[in-house]
C-alpha cells in the first residue's frame, strides 16, 4: 500500500510529473528566447509563475457566469492530467503492468483538460472567453478524431494490443513502430495533434493573446489560474512521453536506456518548440481542414500501409 503511495505521489506519479513539466515547460522558453536572440527567463521561471499566482495572487470571481462551474474547470483538468499521467507512466517504466483497454481511457483521460477548459471559460460568462471556448470545441472535433485514428492505427501494428504494456513489447520484439514508414508517417500526424492538444502555435487560437486576450482563460487568476497551469506543464510532458511510449519504443529508466528516454523526450520537446516559432498562427478554419483532411489522409494511408506490413 505504502508502495503504490510512493508510486502514485512522488515517483512516476505527481510530484515527478509536475516538476518535469515545469522543467520542459522552462526550457521551451528558453528555446524560444535563444530562438529569437534574447536571453530570456530562467529555466526555472514556470515554477515561480506556480507559487506566485498560488500564493500571492487574489482568485477573483467572475461577477456573470456560474462560480462553482468556474472553480471547479481546473481542479477536473489537473485531474484529468494527474490520471492520465499515471495511466502512461506506470506501465511505461514499468511499474504497473496497467490493465486491457488502458490506451482507450488514456484517449479520454487526456481529452478532459481541452474540454474543462471549453467548461470554465462558458462559465465566466465574459464574450471573449465564449469566443475562446467556442474555438477550443471545433479544434478538439478536429483534432481527436485524428489522434483516434492514430491510437487504432497503433493498436493494429501491435497486432491489436490495447495494453501499453503490450504495445511496449510490440516493440521490443519487433523494433520501434516509427522504424517503418507508417510509424513516420503516425509520428508526423501525432506532433501536429500534440501541438493542438498543447494550444500551442500554430494551433493556438483559442487563447490568442493578440485575438482575444488569453480567450478561455481571460478571466482565470490566483489558485484557479494556478491549476491551469499546472495542468498544461504536466500535459508538456505527459504528451511526449506517451507519444515516445506508442512509437518510439517505450521509455525506460535503467541503464543506457535512461540516456535514450531523456534524449526522445527533449528532442520532442525541441521539435514542438521549432514548430511554433517558424510559423503563424493559422485561422480555426484552417486548422480544421489541416487535421480533417490532411492528417486523417495521412494516417488512412499509414494504416494501409500497416495492413501491407509497412
Amino acid at each position: 500500500m505504502v508502495k503504490d503511495l510512493l508510486y502514485y505521489l512522488i515517483f512516476p506519479g505527481f510530484i515527478f510529473i509536475s516538476v518535469t513539466g515545469g522543467l520542459l515547460s522552462g526550457l521551451d522558453r528558453k528555446i524560444t528566447a535563444w530562438l529569437q536572440f534574447r536571453k530570456g527567463p530562467p529555466l526555472l521561471q514556470p515554477f515561480y509563475d506556480f507559487l506566485k499566482l498560488l500564493l500571492v495572487k487574489e482568485t477573483i470571481i467572475p461577477a456573470r457566469g456560474s462560480v462553482l462551474t468556474f472553480l471547479a474547470a481546473p481542479v477536473f483538468a489537473l485531474t484529468g492530467a494527474i490520471i492520465s499521467g499515471l495511466l502512461i507512466l506506470l506501465p511505461g517504466f514499468n511499474y504497473k503492468p496497467g490493465f486491457s483497454g488502458d490506451i482507450i481511457v488514456v484517449f479520454y483521460m487526456l481529452t478532459i483538460p481541452s474540454l474543462t477548459y471549453i467548461i470554465g471559460a462558458l462559465a465566466a460568462g465574459n464574450p471573449l472567453a465564449s469566443v475562446g471556448a467556442s474555438r477550443e470545441m471545433k479544434l478538439i472535433i478536429s483534432y481527436e478524431l485524428t489522434f483516434m485514428l492514430i491510437i487504432a492505427a497503433v493498436v493494429l501494428k501491435a497486432g491489436n494490443a490495447i495494453r501499453i504494456s503490450d504495445i511496449i513489447q510490440a516493440q521490443v520484439e519487433q523494433g520501434a513502430f516509427i522504424g517503418s514508414i507508417s510509424g513516420v508517417l503516425l509520428f508526423i500526424a501525432s506532433v501536429f495533434c500534440m501541438q493542438a492538444k498543447l494550444g500551442l502555435v500554430p494551433f493556438d487560437m483559442a487563447e490568442a493573446e493578440t485575438e482575444i486576450n488569453h480567450g478561455a482563460f481571460i478571466e482565470y487568476s490566483g489558485s484557479a489560474y494556478a491549476m491551469i497551469k499546472l495542468a498544461k506543464y504536466m500535459m508538456f510532458f505527459i504528451l511526449p512521453a506517451f507519444i515516445g511510449i506508442i512509437l518510439l519504443g517505450g521509455i525506460r529508466v535503467n541503464g543506457i536506456h535512461l540516456l535514450w528516454t531523456i534524449l526522445k523526450i527533449l528532442g520532442m520537446i525541441v521539435l514542438i518548440t521549432l514548430i511554433r516559432n517558424t510559423n503563424p498562427r493559422v485561422r480555426i478554419g484552417q486548422a480544421m481542414r489541416f487535421f480533417f483532411v490532411w492528417m486523417n489522409l495521412l494516417v488512412i494511408i499509414a494504416i494501409v500501409l500497416i495492413l501491407f506490413g509497412l
